[in-house]
C-alpha cells in the first residue's frame, strides 16, 4: 500500500518536487533524535484543511514514506487539526479526502488528531462541532466585534490565532509529545514571527521569556500576551474565562523543521495534485477570498455591508465592494491562481450574487455561531463599549422605541439591575449583561485614531496587522468622505 501510494504521489507531485523529496528526506533524517529506530520519532504537521497546508501534508507525506522506502521504517506522523466555529464541515470533508488519498487512515504509523481547545480526540469527519466550543468562539466573535465595530480581524482573526498558537501547544504536548513540528514558513519567516511577537509584548510592558527557550519562548511570550490581549476584550473582572485563553507553554524543548526550501508553494504549481490526487473540491461556503478553510472571512465581508447599510446610511452593496477590492487585491499578493480569484470577483460581481452571498453569510453566521442579523447589526455599532459612546447613535437608528429607556440603559450598563432592560438588551446583543457591562467599563477601538492615542494589547495588534487597508469612504447619507479601514482575509 505504501509503495502504490508514494508511486502515485510521485506522478501527482510537481516535477521539481519529486527529487525534493529525497532531499528532503535526507536532511530530515538527520535531524531526527533517533536514527536506529525510526519508529521512535513522532513528528508532527498541522492540516487546517485548506490548500497550501493539503500540499504541504502530500509533500510531509511523500518524505514519509520515501524513508520508509529507503530504511524499510519510517517515524510516526501525528497530523493534527484545530477545530473552531469558522470551520464548515465542508473543510472536514476536504480533510477526509486527502486523509483517504494519502492513505493516513490505514497506516499504523500514522496519528490523525483534532485539537478542540484543551480537548485531544482523534479525527473524525463526522464529528459534531462541540457545543462549548460553539460558545466559546461566539462570545470571542461578539465581544472583539464589540470592541471595534466589527472589524474583520478584531472580530474573528486575533483570537483565531491565539488559538492556532495554543493548539500547537496541546498536540506537542499530547502522549508523550514530539520530537519535531514541521512548517512550510521559511526559517526568516519564523525569526521574523518570533521577533514581532517580542516587539508587541514590550509594546504592551511585558518582559518577553528568553529567546534561547525556542519554540518554548514563544509559546510563554505569547501567552502573557493572550492574558492582556483578552483583558482588553473580556474584562479584567473576567478572570475565569481569560485564564481559559491562554496560550499552552508547557512542552518539552522541541525544534521546527523547514520545508520551505524543498517545496513549491504557488498552489498553481500543484493544482492537479489538490484537485486530482487528494480531490480537493474548493467550495463556496468553506473556499473564502484567501482562505479554503475558513467561511469566517464571507462573515467580515457581511459586516463591512451590514456596517455601510446601517451606521453610514449607505448601501450594503457599497460596503461589499470595498471589502472585495481589499480582499482580492490581497489574494492577488498572495499569488493565488487567476480561476481563483476570478471565481471571487464572479460571486460579487451582480446585485444577484451579493444578495445570494448575503443571504449565505446570514445562515452561516446562524448555524456556526448562533448569531442573527440583529446581533450582527448591534456589532457595527459597538454601542456598549467605551462607556456607551454610540449608544445614542445605535437607539435612534436601529431601536427608537428604547430611546426613552436610554438612561435605563445607562445605568444598566454601569452595574445597576433592570430585569426588563436587561432581557431586551441581551436578545438584541446575544450577549449577557455581564457581558455588557464589561464592555461598557472596557475600551472601545478606533480605527480612525492617530497611532499610540489608545491604550491597550488590541491596539497594539491592529496597528501592526499587515492585513488592512486605508480607503476614504461615505460615512453618511450626503456623501461626506473621511478615512476608514478596511481588514480581513
Amino acid at each position: 500500500m505504501r509503495t502504490e501510494i508514494l508511486d502515485n504521489l510521485r506522478k501527482a507531485l510537481p516535477e521539481n518536487d519529486v527529487p525534493a523529496v529525497q532531499e528532503c528526506a535526507t536532511t530530515l533524517y538527520n535531524a531526527l533524535p533517533n536514527k536506529d529506530e525510526l519508529r521512535a520519532n513522532t513528528v508532527m504537521v498541522a492540516y487546517g484543511g485548506g490548500k497550501d497546508s493539503a500540499y504541504a501534508l502530500a509533500f510531509v507525506r511523500a518524505v514519509h514514506l520515501a524513508l520508509a522506502e529507503r530504511h524499510g521504517q519510517t517515524f510516526r506522523m501525528r497530523v493534527t487539526t484545530m477545530r473552531h466555529g469558522g470551520m464548515p464541515y465542508q473543510v472536514m470533508q476536504n480533510i477526509d479526502r486527502s486523509y483517504a488519498a494519502l492513505g493516513l487512515y490505514d497506516d499504523p504509523d500514522v496519528e490523525l488528531i483534532l485539537v478542540e481547545r484543551d480537548a485531544v480526540v482523534p479525527f473524525d469527519r463526522d464529528r459534531a462541532m462541540p457545543h462549548k466550543l460553539i460558545d466559546f468562539n461566539r462570545v470571542d466573535m461578539l465581544m472583539g466585534g464589540h470592541r471595534s465595530y466589527g472589524d474583520g480581524r478584531a472580530t474573528f482573526c486575533n483570537a483565531c490565532n491565539l488559538n492556532v498558537a495554543d493548539s500547537f501547544g496541546v498536540a506537542a504536548r499530547h502522549d508523550g509529545g514530539v520530537d519535531l513540528i514541521i512548517t512550510g514558513d521559511s526559517p526568516q519567516e519564523q525569526r521574523d514571527y518570533a521577533l514581532w511577537i517580542r516587539k508587541l509584548a514590550r509594546g504592551a510592558g511585558q518582559k518577553p521569556a528568553d529567546a534561547r527557550k525556542g519554540f518554548k519562548g514563544t509559546l510563554e511570550t505569547l501567552n502573557g500576551l493572550a492574558q492582556a490581549y483578552f483583558e482588553d476584550v473580556h474584562g479584567s473582572q473576567n478572570v475565569e474565562r481569560v485564564q481559559e485563553r491562554g496560550v499552552t507553554s508547557e512542552i518539552p524543548a522541541l525544534e521546527f523543521f523547514s520545508i520551505y526550501d524543498y517545496t513549491s508553494y504557488a498552489s498553481g504549481a500543484h493544482w492537479r495534485l489538490l484537485t486530482d490526487f487528494l480531490n480537493f473540491v474548493f467550495d463556496e461556503i468553506a473556499f473564502n477570498f484567501t482562505e479554503s478553510d475558513c467561511a469566517n472571512p464571507a462573515l467580515m465581508a457581511h459586516l463591512r455591508g451590514l456596517r455601510t447599510e446601517h451606521a453610514y446610511g449607505r448601501t450594503y452593496g457599497e460596503g461589499i465592494a470595498q471589502y472585495v477590492d481589499f480582499a482580492i487585491e490581497l489574494m492577488r499578493k498572495k499569488h493565488f491562481p487567476d480561476h481563483l480569484v476570478e471565481e471571487m470577483e464572479r460571486r460579487y460581481r451582480t446585485g444577484e450574487g451579493v444578495e445570494a452571498m448575503r443571504a449565505a453569510a446570514t445562515e452561516y453566521g446562524e448555524v456556526a455561531f448562533g448569531i442573527n442579523t440583529e446581533q450582527m447589526v448591534c456589532v457595527v455599532y459597538s454601542p456598549f463599549a467605551g462607556r456607551a459612546a454610540n449608544l445614542h447613535e445605535y437607539l435612534a437608528a436601529e431601536h427608537p422605541e428604547l430611546l426613552q429607556d436610554e438612561e435605563k440603559i445607562r445605568t444598566l450598563l454601569a452595574g445597576g439591575r433592570d430585569e426588563g432592560v436587561a432581557a431586551r438588551l441581551e436578545r438584541i446583543s446575544g450577549l449577557s449583561v455581564t457581558d455588557l457591562q464589561a464592555l461598557y467599563n472596557g475600551p472601545l477601538w478606533s480605527p480612525s485614531a492617530e497611532l499610540g492615542t489608545q491604550a491597550g494589547v488590541l491596539p497594539l495588534v491592529m496597528d501592526s496587522d499587515p492585513h488592512k487597508k486605508i480607503i476614504r469612504v461615505k460615512r453618511n447619507p450626503e456623501g461626506e468622505e473621511v478615512l476608514d479601514r478596511v481588514a480581513g482575509r
